[in-house]
C-alpha cells in the first residue's frame, strides 16, 4: 500500500506544485514555471480536447479528488479491522460499556 500512496502522492505533488507555481509566475528561472508556459500548456490541452483552457484545472482537481477518496477507500477497507477496533476502543472510553442506570 506504500507503494500505492507513493504513486499516487508524487504526481499529485509535482503537477499542483507546477500548477501554482506557474499560475503565481514564481519561476526561478525555469522557463517552465513562466506563466507563459502555464498558459500555453493549458492552451495546448484545450485545443486537443475542444474545451475552454480555463475549466480544465477544475476538472483536473475533480479528478484528483475522486483519485483521492478512491484511494482512501482502498486503504480503509484494507484496514477495517483495525478501524473498526479502533472506533470501538473510542465508543467505550467515552460512553462507557454500563449501560446507564435507568431512572
Amino acid at each position: 500500500m506504500r507503494w500505492v500512496f507513493a504513486a499516487w502522492a508524487l504526481p499529485m505533488g509535482l503537477f499542483w506544485g507546477w500548477y501554482f507555481l506557474s499560475l503565481n509566475n514564481i519561476h526561478f528561472g525555469y522557463v517552465m514555471l513562466t506563466r507563459d508556459a502555464h498558459d500555453i500548456v493549458f492552451q495546448l490541452y484545450g485545443n486537443m480536447l475542444g474545451m475552454d483552457p480555463n475549466i480544465i484545472p477544475g476538472l483536473v482537481a475533480r479528478a484528483c479528488i475522486l483519485d483521492t477518496f478512491l484511494i482512501l477507500g482502498i486503504w480503509a477497507f484494507r484496514r477495517r479491522k483495525e478501524i473498526s477496533a479502533w472506533v470501538r476502543g473510542r465508543r467505550d472510553r467515552y460512553f462507557g460499556v454500563e449501560p446507564s442506570p435507568n431512572a
